[in-house]
């Protein structure tokens, strides 16, 4: 038995929410055989371990058949989107997307959740996320540090509102960077948000 790591797959983002294909299933079965173990996440992700020798093979198969693959552990992680039900164009299918390639699997301090909603029913529960976004009609909200874990369970507050489309990546990406460069060890982003304060973290984003 050869060397084995451990890699993250997801579905595309797209209307009806996490879908994976059965050709996808079966592509992953195929791939990793009858006596495989694999992880569901709470990220909507799954984890699976492959040969480290055939990683990057392995990691084309997936994508051939529509999947994503990203790093596991300490991550910012794809995207947790809500199903569209509002409908791909006015809910913000493409914004989500691209959202979702400048955030996913940069390296942070804590696994880093990311929740994007395409309306106030928040299917999604954004504000039970690390970084959560809500499309309002054609402007951006954004909370930041919710916690669902633990008996102290926290909502995420209003950090900023009325953003626009073109602001949404470049906001994202700054708190995610200053997360990672001013966080103390492994220190969880709420906790973190607490000892910076909210009025900081505006002027970082802002």
């Amino acid at each position: 038995m050869g060397e084995k790591t451990k890699i993250a797959v997801a579905p595309e983002i797209q209307v009806g929410g996490s879908l994976f294909s059965p050709e996808q299933l079966a592509k992953i079965g195929t791939i990793l055989g009858a006596d495989a173990k694999i992880e569901m996440t709470p990220f909507k992700q799954l984890y699976v371990e492959v040969p480290l020798d055939r990683r990057d093979a392995i990691v084309e198969q997936f994508k051939l058949v529509g999947l994503e693959v990203y790093p596991p552990g300490s991550t910012t992680k794809s995207l947790i989107a809500c199903h569209f039900c509002k409908g791909a164009e006015e809910a913000g299918l493409d914004t989500a997307r691209i959202l979702n390639q400048a955030i996913a699997g940069i390296e942070t301090p804590t696994p880093l959740k990311i929740g994007y909603a395409g309306c106030a029913l928040g299917t999604s529960e954004p504000l039970l996320k690390d970084i959560g976004v809500v499309k309002m009609r054609n402007t951006f909200d954004i909370y930041v540090g919710g916690e669902p874990k633990g008996l102290k369970t926290s909502i995420a507050k209003l950090l900023l509102t009325g953003l626009t489309e073109d602001r949404l990546v470049p906001v994202i990406k700054a708190l995610v960077d200053f997360y990672k460069e001013n966080a103390k060890g492994k220190e969880k982003f709420n906790k973190f948000i607490d000892r910076i304060t909210l009025d900081h973290l505006k002027q970082i984003a802002g």
